[in-house]
């Protein structure tokens, strides 16, 4: 395949990635694996490095959405935000010195667990909860930013499936609230990465940028889909994308050699 070639079907990826991202996220385990497979002779770091530009790109356009049509947590997202961007930083950095296949068994206990819990409940997310302790509230959402940041840098597929459950299942809110608010702390995370990337001179630009605005294109529409479908459709779309996941670690634990 042609150098042209292999960017065309990157960006491809990128604006399916971005799309299906802006909705639920896990827009990675589409671009991610395809990158790894299309530029075997490139460092996993330089990759991974390139291909969090086009996260950024379908993440920030598809926040700017949301930001219209849905109600924001700032007081939340701010404290999130702020520790999501060293949280991020350092598991990329501690990327850079350790394998991180050791995670992926533990992974998949999880999202089996998660996809029979949403399955099985029907209306998971459908509807926003109550939070009586502020002060309750702003501890989960400290704790999130510090796991899911660290493991965005650390591993990164599945990030923003993570960010919608955490805000579903320990902040209280719906899915279309959680999608929305789980945009702008993604978009801290990949930040975070992005900064530990460019200092180590691992993006290579040339890619990265045809790539980011397919993803961004991508993320547009995911976005404005997911605001006029609403709740229901957001969780049907849920389901698939952590299905999808499940079946990643999957083959990474059990078939990859």
């Amino acid at each position: 395949m042609t150098e042209s070639a292999i960017l065309i079907v990157l960006c491809l990826a990128a604006f399916v990635a971005g799309f299906v991202d802006a909705i639920v996220g896990g827009g990675g385990l589409i671009q991610t694996p395809l990158g790894l497979i299309l530029l075997p002779n490139l460092p996993v770091a330089t990759v991974i490095g390139t291909l969090k530009i086009p996260s950024f790109s379908g993440t920030f356009f598809a926040a700017f959405q949301y930001l219209k049509k849905v109600k924001m947590n700032w007081k939340l997202l701010l404290i999130m935000m702020v520790l999501a961007v060293p949280s991020a930083f350092i598991g990329s950095t501690v990327l850079t010195y350790v394998s991180n296949d050791f995670m992926k068994p533990l992974l998949l206990v999880v999202l089996s667990l998660l996809v029979i819990y949403t399955y099985v409940k029907k209306n998971f997310g459908l509807h926003a909860e109550k939070f009586h302790s502020s002060k309750q509230q702003i501890l989960y959402a400290v704790l999130i930013s510090f796991f899911i940041g660290f493991y965005d840098g650390f591993i990164g597929p599945g990030t923003g499936s993570f960010l919608v459950l955490a805000f579903i299942v320990l902040l209280g809110f719906d899915f279309l609230q959680a999608s929305a608010n789980a945009k702008m702390v993604n978009l801290a995370t990949n930040f975070g990465s992005i900064c530990l990337f460019i200092i180590k001179g691992k993006i290579i630009w040339m890619i990265a940028i045809p790539m980011a605005i397919c993803n961004a294109i991508g993320g547009f529409i995911g976005a404005k889909l997911a605001i006029n479908k609403g709740n229901t459709f957001i969780r049907i779309f849920f389901l698939i994308v952590v299905v999808g996941t499940l079946i990643r670690f999957a083959y990474d634990v059990f078939l990859k050699k």
